[in-house]
């Protein structure tokens, strides 16, 4: 068993040099390992050292240039194509009072006063939030204007966070399916649509959608389950009392 010596003992016996020998051999391998893991290590960098700073500079270039970009580059484009949209929104919002939908609608999409319109803006300015939400837009000025097909195009390229946007988007992709007699897609979006969001606004009204989409389908299941969540989960809303009367029918058909 080793015993505790205090710093500056001095060997006395023949079995305490030759222990203090052996460690002062151990403490030098120790420290010889030591030295040449170092110096491998040293020689490794010095052998290595240009392509170890070619690296770091492209990586420093790259996060620059990404910088640049994003100062320079893409936030006066995103500032730039706000500004575009903000004129071709208000033909929007005039159209859904309006009686000459139509026109206005062609105004928002196509742009007036030479400004751009949605169109012009998702061509333009692909790559921003204002792109992004010119899709919305377009989306549904087309469904309003009975183009369902490029309705659907452009609110499926929507890219939607928003918990109003997003299921309202899906919802109405589900509506321009229900105009184009294909209640099996229509109904997968609607049911997608009620998912996004939980909130009073949006879900019962696309759950109420989907019952009565899966109705037309003779579904009558999963048409229950629906008006039944509407009733258990949203018995507040508008749909609440609508939910109750298709249960009803749908009790009675099954």
């Amino acid at each position: 068993m080793a015993t505790y010596k205090k710093r500056g003992y001095k060997p006395k016996t023949k079995e305490e040099k030759q222990e203090a020998l052996e460690e002062q051999s151990t403490t030098a391998e120790v420290f010889g390992s030591l030295d040449e893991g170092a110096s491998r290590t040293e020689q490794w960098l010095e052998k290595n050292q240009k392509a170890i700073l070619g690296v770091v500079g492209v990586i420093a270039i790259a996060v620059l240039g990404y910088l640049a970009y994003q100062q320079f580059i893409q936030k006066p484009t995103e500032e730039e194509a706000m500004n575009e949209l903000y004129k071709a929104q208000s033909y929007y919002d005039m159209a859904l009072t309006a009686e000459a939908k139509d026109s206005l609608y062609g105004l928002a999409l196509n742009g007036g006063e030479g400004k751009f319109g949605f169109l012009g803006i998702i061509d333009s300015y692909g790559s921003t939030d204002a792109a992004n939400i010119a899709n919305y837009y377009a989306g549904i000025s087309y469904l309003n204007t009975n183009r369902y097909q490029e309705a659907i195009n452009h609110l499926d390229d929507f890219d939607g966070s928003d918990t109003m946007l997003a299921p309202i988007a899906k919802g109405a992709i589900g509506d321009a399916f229900v105009q184009l007699d294909q209640p099996g897609e229509a109904l997968k979006y609607y049911e997608e649509a009620a998912k996004l969001a939980a909130n009073d606004l949006t879900a019962p009204r696309y759950l109420l959608k989907a019952g009565i989409t899966a109705m037309k389908l003779e579904q009558y299941d999963k048409a229950l389950a629906h008006f039944q969540t509407i009733e258990d989960e949203y018995g507040t809303s508008e749909e609440a009392n609508q939910a109750q009367l298709y249960v009803g029918q749908v009790e009675a058909m099954q």
